[in-house]
């Protein structure tokens, strides 16, 4: 009896934790965690370092829970998504809300506590540029939903940045405008190979409302645009050498793959194009913290 305790219970802690999309969540706090030591020239605080990165973390997966109470119909007739428990029915949309606002509360309250106000400030404008904004205003509105919508995903390493610090910086919102510019090429890959899922759901992501080549332009385009984004913290001194060299060749490779999907479309294409994207801004965030404790200036 106490086996099969122990086995129900950890089998619900399984389907909160799928709520709260832990591989997205993982890379939102990796570049939080980079802008809190970009912020300063030697370590950031310690309370910074645990509060912030749990608090951000907790905020993040509230907003995805939420994110998943709300589109749980939708969910459930798209097959990368139909297995989350919503859809399933292991979880209920009451255990849903409690979890998401007691999650997200406790977040708020470190953050606030044994941060800054700011920092818990600013993560509560991003749990409802994500959350609600995006998600129940944007997304089954218009098919720029991720290009507007992208701001709320691009502020995590803000929010790392004025946890370490307590203030914003113009570097930090350098970092912002890099995810601002890389969240649409990332995303429209998926939408590519996904098209006929969101079509059926009825979303009105780009590939179902003006086609499958408008939308392979838009990436080609997004991702020279986001070469030239990329390029900036060089032009303001925040980048050396390091960065320099590991931007223009992740850079190089993401303009490669949009090249590619532009001139020949598949499938197979547009899943690698939407692996490499996630590889790319991780590795530019890594090289630029690299650069940021061993300077090499231009």
């Amino acid at each position: 009896m106490e086996s099969l305790l122990i086995q129900g219970a950890a089998c619900r802690c399984q389907q909160f934790l799928a709520l709260c999309k832990l591989r997205v969540v993982s890379l939102i706090v990796f570049t939080a965690v980079i802008g809190m030591f970009l912020a300063v020239p030697g370590l950031p605080s310690w309370n910074a370092l645990w509060a912030g990165t749990l608090g951000i973390a907790l905020v993040a997966g509230a907003a995805a829970a939420f994110n998943c109470l709300v589109e749980q119909k939708i969910d459930a007739v798209m097959a990368r998504t139909r297995a989350r428990p919503l859809p399933r029915g292991e979880l209920t949309n009451t255990q849903t809300l409690i979890f998401s606002g007691v999650v997200g509360g406790t977040g708020l309250f470190l953050l606030n506590y044994y941060v800054n106000p700011l920092t818990m400030w600013l993560t509560l404008a991003t749990f409802v540029g994500y959350a609600v904004i995006y998600t129940i205003i944007l997304k089954p509105a218009t098919p720029q939903n991720i290009v507007i919508g992208g701001a709320s995903g691009a502020m995590p390493p803000v929010l790392g940045w004025v946890a370490a610090t307590g203030e914003i910086h113009h570097d930090a919102l350098l970092l912002f405008l890099i995810i601002f510019a890389w969240t649409p090429p990332h995303f429209w890959a998926l939408a590519l190979y996904r098209r006929e899922e969101y079509a059926k759901a009825g979303l009105p992501m780009l590939p179902v409302t003006h086609g499958e080549a408008y939308t392979r332009l838009h990436v080609l385009l997004y991702t020279v645009l986001l070469f030239a984004v990329t390029m900036l913290p060089v032009g303001t001194g925040m980048g050396g050498w390091i960065y320099l060299i590991g931007a223009v060749l992740l850079g190089g490779r993401f303009i490669h793959y949009g090249w590619r999907l532009y001139r020949k479309y598949s499938d197979e294409l547009a899943k690698e194009t939407f692996r490499f994207s996630i590889w790319h801004l991780s590795l530019l965030f890594a090289v630029m913290l690299v650069d940021h404790y061993f300077p090499i200036p231009i």
